[in-house]
């Protein structure tokens, strides 16, 4: 049997599963919070557009957002109803179908963001 260096308890009767991070009830684990901490900008936030992997239809792509999920999908359903288009919000990046640049740029403005055109 291997010891691991975290050690302890994984099951307890009285409470269930146990983190092995914070050694809590699962129910009460402070390690995800802690994990969920807004990701790491450098303040800047960055608008390209792109056609790669589109079969040649161009999509605007909102980088470097220092946001939390919920508010960045907020942002990017703003962004979209600005633009009159769809899109989505993928891994921390809000992709706008079609080229809408400048229309983003300004929205990111009004909303209080350090926007910059990136790219072409």
């Amino acid at each position: 049997m291997k010891h691991s260096s975290k050690g302890g308890l994984v099951y307890s009767t009285d409470g269930g599963q146990m983190c092995p991070e914070c050694r809590q009830v699962i129910a009460e684990c402070i390690c995800k919070t802690v994990a969920r901490k807004l990701p790491v900008g450098d303040g800047v936030v960055r608008v390209s557009r792109e056609t790669k992997g589109r079969g040649g239809k161009s999509v605007t792509i909102v980088k470097g957002l220092a946001l939390d999920p919920l508010a960045l999908a907020s942002l990017g359903k703003q962004l979209r109803t600005a633009c009159g288009s769809g899109g989505t919000v993928k891994d921390g990046v809000i992709e706008v179908q079609g080229d809408h640049c400048e229309r983003i740029i300004e929205a990111l403005k009004k909303y209080g963001h350090s926007a910059k055109r990136a790219g072409g």
